[in-house]
């Protein structure tokens, strides 16, 4: 008896104890604009205090000196497996989403990682990889045959809209583009998709059909079928697209966001690209279109600058190949833009690949905001949670307990030291884990503990309702 009433004399009457404390933590919200030391109850997965208080939980984290932001969400992130959930993991980010290119099967694409993965995952509807179904090329990921260099029938355009559409019907996020990997589709098969998007109330998320002098005819392309159908476009990595046009292009946004259509864009934080090099990028004619010669290119898998003898070597074999091309001054108005948001385009291969698929959160928190100054850090850390859970949630009611820092929002959270945060990899490295991604937890449970990762499989599919 003596016991239980020391226990009442301690506890507060009504106190509730939680799952998870998050004790100290200078919490910021873009949604609302908090940014002050808070504790953070979470129970269920959820969070379910923010308090200005002590909280009381079974288990808690010190949180003193770091911050706590909403998880990051990558929009556009191709390296959907456990090797690169681990990168995503330590690079702060809680979910990865394949929307450029997408997916053929979005049910096959949803079960093979059910149960299964460290974050959050989830897909578009490919026109890309249906086209590819439907015109029977040989290609893996990219078209290599006729998917990429010939016209479709009347027949076969109306089957690939029925297969987006289908794809929609059973939960893709929206619907994904790129013909500058479909060159032979026609402005009216593209018009079609858009359609189909329309129908149901998904976005389009489109690697636009040129790059660099040509990205404004290209830019124009996806603006007029926006506004045709009504269906809402995003447009992926506009620095690597627009090159040193890339101001032009944003110009074009803010112009099209004003007169209130429904536009979005983002980037990568770096001056280098990546693509398959056996991919219609490199059709004839491609050094004049991207402003690069052969010296541009470096071969992802030994680092390797390449000659013309090389590249027509690669070309025959295929694999990832990097671009040294997006002019500096590009990259810095794009991501000063309010309008831009941050996604990776990431995707590491055992270990090889590109900088951006490990480094890209934490390199925006080091370089662009402690040590450029370019950005804010509440501005950053909107542009890499909230923005994308704003551009998904009309489609995906669940995304809007993302991205945020509330009751009632998902516990998918970021805890990172802002005075040490920064990227490790580099183009001759690319699978080093960020620095200073202290916590990382999805949907309430840490998958980074102390810098490390941990051993478990809370992450969920973000998907749209099924019909």
């Amino acid at each position: 008896m003596r016991l239980t009433w020391l226990f009442l004399l301690l506890t507060p009457l009504g106190a509730q104890q939680y799952d998870l404390v998050i004790r100290n933590g200078r919490v910021i919200d873009p949604e609302s604009g908090l940014d002050a030391i808070r504790h953070l109850g979470i129970s269920a997965g959820r969070i379910e205090a923010v308090s200005a208080a002590p909280l009381d939980g079974r288990a808690t984290i010190d949180a003193t000196g770091l911050v706590v932001a909403p998880g990051f969400i990558d929009l556009h992130s191709h390296g959907q497996d456990a090797e690169n959930y681990r990168y995503k993991a330590m690079d702060g980010v809680t979910t990865a989403l394949e929307m450029e290119v997408g997916v053929a099967d979005v049910d096959a694409w949803y079960d093979k990682r059910k149960s299964q993965t460290l974050i959050n995952y989830g897909a578009s509807i490919g026109h890309i990889p249906v086209r590819m179904r439907v015109m029977h090329d040989p290609g893996a990921f990219l078209p290599t045959g006729d998917a990429a260099h010939r016209a479709a029938t009347d027949a076969e355009i109306a089957e690939c809209r029925r297969q987006i559409e289908h794809g929609l019907a059973r939960g893709a996020i929206g619907v994904g583009m790129g013909p500058h990997y479909t060159p032979a589709a026609s402005r009216w098969e593209i018009l079609e998709m858009f359609r189909a998007a329309a129908h149901s109330g998904a976005a389009c998320f489109v690697h636009l059909r040129n790059a660099g002098d040509e990205s404004v005819a290209a830019l124009e392309e996806v603006i007029a079928a926006s506004a045709l159908t009504g269906a809402p476009v995003h447009v992926a990595h506009i620095t690597s697209n627009g090159l040193r046009s890339t101001p032009r292009l944003l110009r074009m946004i803010a112009e099209a966001r004003a007169r209130k259509l429904d536009i979005s864009t983002e980037l990568y934080p770096y001056t280098a690209a990546m693509s398959a090099i056996e991919s219609a990028l490199f059709d004839p004619g491609w050094q004049s279109v991207l402003g690069i010669g052969y010296h541009d290119l470096q071969w992802a898998e030994t680092g390797e600058r390449l000659t013309a003898e090389s590249f027509a070597r690669y070309r025959r074999t295929g694999g990832g190949v990097i671009l040294h091309m997006i002019p500096p001054s590009a990259l810095d108005a794009a991501i000063a833009s309010p309008f831009v948001m941050i996604a990776s385009d990431g995707g590491l291969r055992n270990g090889k690949g590109h900088p951006r698929s490990s480094g890209t959160f934490a390199r925006v928190l080091g370089r662009y905001v402690r040590e450029t100054g370019a950005l804010s850090l509440i501005d950053a850390i909107r542009k890499m949670s909230l923005m994308p859970a704003e551009r998904l949630q009309q489609r995906v009611p669940a995304m809007r307990n993302k991205g945020r820092i509330r009751e009632g929002a998902d516990a998918d959270l970021t805890l990172f030291d802002p005075a040490t945060v920064t990227d490790a990899s580099t183009y001759e490295d690319p699978a080093r884990y960020s620095i200073g991604i202290r916590y990382v937890l999805v949907n309430g449970a840490p998958v980074v503990k102390d810098g490390k990762l941990q051993d478990v499989t809370p992450g969920r599919p973000v998907r749209a309702p099924i019909e």
